[in-house]
């Protein structure tokens, strides 16, 4: 059984559910998706807190013309990169687009990597305060000073719990944690327990296609030097020259190691290594977190 029929028999066994299909980066999601929306009707509902901005386009893995051709998809290209985009945002967005892909007769079809959007699609968020820009201000500021283990630190000492889970070089979510834990006095760790999650309010069958570490690995190398090779340097020039160098994607990995590498602080003929060291890391903490997930591996 191939993957996409797999995933159809899954589809075709839990009728009242949605599919969401994540996995870790480059294991085949788009692709995957696409032929399931072909084959079923379907609509796309992108969760990729990279592809949701615009013109950040070589190195986020967005669908391909012929991809986009085949099936239609929802919250990619949807907002300028100056735009702060979190999971209550995108949520909100994702249930409507879903409503409205039904409406039509059609089938919606959730895909991507970014876990905790598709998580609070699922089941919401635990009610912590909305984001201050002032504290993530401050953040940056010690970040710049003392680098990001520094902030790391600081999240340690307030909610280990949460710091276990968080790599120090995971900006964005470190300094959320530690943002709530600033404006509340109560730890992220404790505002989830209290939520639970246990409460699906989108109900879908969460799959996964499974590829062994080696073949993730090959599969990552070649895509970023693929990308590379498609104008990914050029892409980070203009961005940056735009005034787009501060955008919270710009962030994310690949982006973040060539916007050093445009400030000198990596070689540029040791950038494609450096890329693909982070993507790897990435990859496995991603594979970490879908199995505590309740996620169907196909393959």
């Amino acid at each position: 059984m191939s993957v996409v029929e797999h995933a159809l028999r899954i589809a075709q066994m839990h009728p009242d559910e949605i599919l969401a299909i994540v996995g870790p980066t480059a294991s085949g999601k788009t692709a995957l998706a696409v032929e399931l929306a072909v084959r079923m009707d379907g609509e796309i509902v992108s969760a990729d807190s990279v592809q949701v901005y615009r013109d950040f386009d070589a190195g986020s893995g967005k669908p391909s013309a012929l991809e986009l051709a085949r099936a239609p998809h929802h919250l990619v290209a949807a907002v300028d990169p100056s735009e702060p985009v979190d999971a209550v945002w995108w949520a909100e967005r994702a249930v409507r687009a879903i409503d409205e892909i039904r409406a039509r007769g059609r089938t919606p079809i959730v895909c991507g990597g970014t876990f905790l959007w598709v998580k609070a699609l699922l089941f919401g968020l635990a009610p912590a305060p909305r984001a201050s820009l002032d504290v993530r201000a401050r953040h940056r500021a010690l970040v710049e000073r003392e680098g990001r283990p520094a902030l790391h630190a600081r999240l340690r000492q307030v909610d280990a719990d949460i710091a276990t889970r968080l790599h120090p070089n995971d900006f964005v979510r470190v300094s959320r944690a530690l943002e709530v834990h600033e404006l509340t006095g109560k730890p992220m760790s404790v505002w989830q327990r209290e939520h639970g999650f246990s409460v699906a309010r989108v109900k879908a069958r969460v799959i996964a296609p499974a590829r062994e570490p080696e073949e993730l690995s090959r599969r990552i190398e070649a895509r970023v030097h693929a990308w590379l090779a498609n104008g990914w340097i050029q892409e980070v020039e203009s961005l940056r020259t735009r005034g787009y160098g501060g955008a919270r994607a710009m962030t994310s990995v690949g982006y973040a190691q060539i916007s050093a590498m445009l400030g000198g602080a990596i070689p540029r003929d040791e950038l494609a290594g450096a890329i693909v060291r982070a993507t790897r890391i990435f990859a496995r903490r991603q594979r970490t977190w879908l199995n505590h997930a309740s996620v169907t591996w196909i393959r």
